[in-house]
């Protein structure tokens, strides 16, 4: 690597970060998650991975990488992963899609079983619990959704269902009112989803590049949004395919606003903005340790 290179790299920097150690992690995270990191985010992997380098009191991204490799840390691992995942979210986020998921419960048979695979904080999976709600007029609708995220941090403020009041600008007032709960005293400011919306929802870690997934049954509909683009191509067939076998014949899958997946597979065909149906041409695959679609846990 050129000097000059590496002082560009570098610049007034806590830690050295060579062109070597960013490329490692590129390997690293990709063969973990699957996240395709491009040239352009590197000041953003200095800047998260530095954390670890302090929270574990390493001195350099090389003995860290060195030790994540050979160690047997899968809590270090699971905080590596953790710290590289972007998780940008809100209630009702891309809202055209919540009114064809409406829509298309209406129609179908009971009970209704929905699969968001990137849960991130729970905005999303609330987003759909409240959706089948005002499907159904009732707070407890014949339904059962899954989350799952790689990410456990965020699975742990998902579970929680506490936000602040900000979050939920995009929500009408009787919106707040019906499904969530404001703070008091010393939660002045914070809201709560209602318990009835929690129940509907099982909160489990998963990593779509893992061999087995958690998932059996078949879902109405899944939610895939904004995690596709972090993957490349082949990547994308891949879980596409593993998608198909756990959706039903008329099953809608939600993709998000900047993800394409018409060139990608032939398991789905677009139906509308951002939202696909399964083909007749689908790919059989397998899973263990399963949450049955439809089933609280």
């Amino acid at each position: 690597m050129k000097p000059a290179q590496q002082n560009k790299l570098n610049g007034h920097k806590e830690f050295e970060f060579t062109k070597s150690d960013f490329d490692k992690i590129r390997a690293l995270i990709y063969r973990r998650a699957g996240i395709a990191l491009t040239e352009s985010k590197q000041e953003m992997v200095y800047s998260r991975i530095a954390r670890r380098l302090r929270a574990t009191g390493t001195t350099s991204f090389a003995s860290y990488l060195d030790s994540l490799e050979k160690g047997k840390d899968d809590g270090e691992w699971e905080a590596f992963t953790n710290a590289l995942t972007t998780n940008l979210t809100s209630f009702f986020r891309e809202e055209h899609h919540f009114p064809i998921l409406a829509e298309h419960v209406r129609q179908v048979k009971e009970p209704i079983a929905v699969w968001c695979a990137a849960s991130s904080t729970g905005e999303e999976p609330y987003s759909i619990a409240m959706t089948l709600c005002e499907a159904f007029d009732t707070l407890t609708p014949p339904a059962h959704i899954v989350a799952t995220d790689i990410d456990t941090n965020v699975l742990a403020t998902a579970e929680q269902g506490i936000y602040t009041a900000d979050k939920l600008e995009r929500l009408s007032a009787a919106q707040i009112k019906r499904f969530f709960l404001k703070g008091k005293g010393d939660q002045d400011g914070l809201v709560r989803i209602r318990p009835e919306l929690r129940q509907m929802v099982t909160f489990k870690p998963l990593n779509l590049l893992a061999s087995g997934w958690p998932i059996s049954g078949q879902f109405d509909a899944i939610f895939c949004r904004n995690v596709m683009i972090y993957f490349d191509k082949p990547t994308q067939g891949n879980i596409l395919a593993r998608f198909a076998p756990l959706i039903k014949p008329q099953g809608l899958l939600f993709a998000g606003h900047s993800e394409n997946f018409s060139y990608v597979s032939d398991a789905f065909r677009l139906r509308g903005k951002t939202v696909y149906q399964a083909s007749d041409r689908r790919v059989a695959a397998g899973s263990a340790d399963t949450v049955e679609a439809g089933t609280p846990q």
